[in-house]
C-alpha cells in the first residue's frame, strides 16, 4: 500500500526580476522609436548628470525639485542594445538564483535602492560636469554582489575553447565574480573604456549588494523557513 505526502514546500514564484527585464527592455525599445533629439532628451531629462549633489543646498534642491528621483530612473535608459543586453543576461542569470531566496519585494529594493547608490557613487566620482550617467549596470552589479554573499560556493557553466573542441566547465562563481570585480577596479583608473563607462558605479553597486545581502540574511532565512512551512 503506497501512501502519498505531501510536501510543505511552496512553489516560489519570482516576478521582480522578468518585471524588471520587460521594464528594461521596453524602456529601450520605446526610446529607440523616437527621434534621436527626443531621445537625447529624454536622457537629459531622466538620467543622472556628474558634478551635483555634491553639497547640503545640492541635495535639498534636489529633493524639493524631485531630480534626485534620476539616480533611480536612469536605469531604465541606456545608450544602445549592446549595453541594454548585457545587462538583461547579468540580470536573469543572477537575479532569478537571488530572489528565490530573497522574495520579489526584497530583490526590488536591492535593484532600485542598489543602482540609485551605484549612480550617485559615480555622479561623486566622475570629475567632469554635466556627464549624463545612464543604464542599469550599477544596478546589476549589486544583484551580483547579492548573488555572492548568499550563493558564495555556487558554481557557474562556462564554454571554453580547449584545443579543437569547445568544452563546458563548472567554475566556482565566487573566481568568475571576484575576477569580474577586479577587472571594474581596474577599468575604473585605466582601460579602453576609461572616461566612457561609469565604472565607479559598478564597484559602488557591487559592494552594496553584498551589504545587503549579509545584513537581510537573518530575514531570507525566516522567509524560507516560513516557504518550507517551518
Amino acid at each position: 500500500m503506497f501512501v502519498g505526502i505531501s510536501t510543505r514546500r511552496k512553489t516560489v514564484f519570482r516576478w521582480a526580476a522578468p518585471l524588471l527585464f520587460v521594464a528594461l527592455w521596453l524602456a529601450y525599445v520605446l526610446g529607440a522609436m523616437r527621434a534621436p533629439a527626443l531621445r537625447q532628451g529624454a536622457e537629459l531629462d531622466w538620467g543622472v548628470l556628474s558634478g551635483g549633489l555634491d553639497s547640503i543646498e545640492a541635495w535639498r534642491q534636489a529633493l524639493v525639485d524631485g531630480s534626485v528621483l534620476r539616480l533611480a530612473s536612469a536605469l531604465f535608459l541606456h545608450a544602445d542594445w549592446i549595453h541594454l543586453l548585457g545587462n538583461l543576461v547579468f540580470l536573469l542569470i543572477f537575479g532569478l538564483p537571488a530572489e528565490r531566496v530573497m522574495g520579489g519585494w526584497r530583490f526590488l529594493v536591492l535593484f532600485l535602492l542598489g543602482g540609485a547608490v551605484a549612480n550617485l557613487a559615480a555622479v561623486l566620482a566622475i570629475g567632469a560636469p554635466d556627464r549624463v550617467i545612464i543604464g542599469a549596470s550599477g544596478a546589476v552589479s549589486a544583484v551580483i554582489g547579492a548573488y555572492l554573499a548568499l550563493f558564495p560556493g555556487a558554481r557557474l557553466g562556462v564554454v571554453l575553447p580547449l584545443g579543437l573542441f569547445l568544452e563546458f566547465v563548472r567554475v566556482p562563481a565566487s573566481l568568475l565574480i571576484g575576477l569580474w570585480a577586479l577587472l571594474q577596479l581596474v577599468f575604473a583608473y585605466s582601460g579602453p573604456a576609461f572616461g566612457a563607462v561609469a565604472w565607479p558605479a559598478h564597484i559602488a553597486g557591487f559592494l552594496f549588494g553584498v551589504v545587503f545581502a549579509l545584513f537581510a540574511r537573518a530575514a531570507i532565512a525566516r522567509r524560507l523557513r516560513q516557504s518550507r512551512g517551518y
